[in-house]
């Protein structure tokens, strides 16, 4: 039988897993919201096998490792590159570090770039699980997002990569975009889960700094209300539950065996390495992060050299650890950072609230939606 995402066996199993992160930062456009390294045709002429062939020379330069069980390429949009030139970046790692029989291999990619011959391609070229930015089944939300698909682009890839054997789905949603309605989110609610994903995550938007959003709230326009954005988390949940998926994470849900392994180890404080423009990665006990403009990344791989913006070690591995774990619904083992955690002042006044709970040896988050103030406390 198949364990449930939100295990306690997976959740601590998932700390000795070894991911890879490869982004891919080529979009056609950029979204209002978003504020990841992300260049479109208006701002480079880098052909992608150029860029494509760095990540390929960065995975050459990164020390040898041990097989790796996931791999997450990200964006950006890789669903607008070559699947063969994805592909070479799939050989390059299995090379460099080599993947563990079953390995789960999943790209992002957005609905409108979702063709047959392009799905079929990357089914070919390795890839298992594909994650669509559906975002809103609304479409006076999804312009108000910047989003350039229907939501029957969304219907149709679905369709597509099941029909071209992708073993795992999942729909990547945003709520509280000022405008929405209840009644809006709703609708996208159901429609999602009519489509039946193996996986579903929900987002609030958020306003990151130096991103159009930014501007346009200082500007004057509405930012997203935190009041609603709580209601519509509560409704996501109810609506997501009744529909059989597991949320093992705050915005994650899933169907037995489709939990992502990448995303479980992170929270587990386990080690990935990161590639390409803007990656982050952490192994033996350092963080580092890539140089995120273009320019200065091709150069530094040109140069023969690792593109590291930054290099930290990590300062308290249990710690972090710790922190990162009670995003899980599963939690964490009592250790004694923990359990100093809970005879501290603020320990005690979640657990007399009922926010967090203890039983037997693992301490976890009973209402996720404060799972931020729970980290903020422990962390402080």
């Amino acid at each position: 039988m198949t364990a449930r995402p939100d295990s306690p066996e997976i959740a601590d199993a998932a700390g000795s897993w070894r991911s890879a992160y490869v982004h891919i930062p080529f979009c056609s456009r950029r979204c209002p919201y978003c504020d990841f390294a992300v260049v479109t045709p208006v701002e480079t002429e880098l052909p992608h096998r150029d860029y494509v062939q760095a990540v390929i020379t960065e995975i050459g330069m990164s020390p040898p490792w041990e097989p790796l069980d996931a791999v997450s390429v990200g964006g950006g949009t890789p669903s607008v590159v070559d699947p063969a030139l994805l592909g070479d970046v799939l050989a390059a790692l299995d090379a460099r570090f080599g993947l563990v029989p079953g390995a789960e291999i999943g790209l992002e990619a957005n609905p409108e770039d979702w063709q047959p011959r392009r799905a079929e391609a990357l089914r070919e070229a390795g890839f298992r699980r594909v994650s669509f930015g559906a975002q809103s089944f609304d479409p006076i939300v999804l312009d108000a997002l910047g989003r350039n698909h229907e939501p029957a682009d969304i219907d149709q890839a679905v369709a597509t990569a099941r029909a071209c054997g992708f073993e795992s789905v999942n729909l990547d949603l945003i709520f509280g975009t000022p405008g929405e309605s209840v009644a809006s989110w709703s609708a996208t609610l159901d429609r999602a889960l009519s489509l039946e994903p193996d996986h579903l995550s929900t987002y609030a938007l958020t306003v990151e700094r130096g991103t159009e959003l930014s501007r346009s709230v200082l500007d004057g326009s509405p930012a997203p209300d935190p009041d609603d954005q709580a209601d519509k988390y509560e409704l996501a949940q109810e609506a997501i539950g009744r529909a059989g998926l597991v949320q093992y994470e705050v915005s994650n849900h899933a169907r037995p065996g489709h939990h992502v392994r990448y995303n479980l180890g992170t929270w587990a404080g386990g080690e990935y390495v990161g590639v390409g423009l803007g990656a982050h990665g952490h192994r033996s006990g350092v963080r580092t992060r890539n140089i995120r403009r273009l320019d200065r990344y091709m150069e530094a791989v040109g140069r023969g050299e690792l593109p590291h913006a930054g290099v930290e070690p990590v300062a308290d591995p249990a710690r972090e650890a710790v922190f990162l774990g009670l995003r899980r619904m599963a939690g964490v083992q009592v250790t004694p950072v923990v359990a100093a955690f809970l005879e501290s002042p603020e320990g005690e006044r979640f657990v007399e609230a009922g926010v967090v709970d203890v039983n037997g040896s693992r301490l976890r988050i009973t209402r996720p939606l404060l799972a931020d103030a729970v980290m903020r406390e422990f962390v402080g």
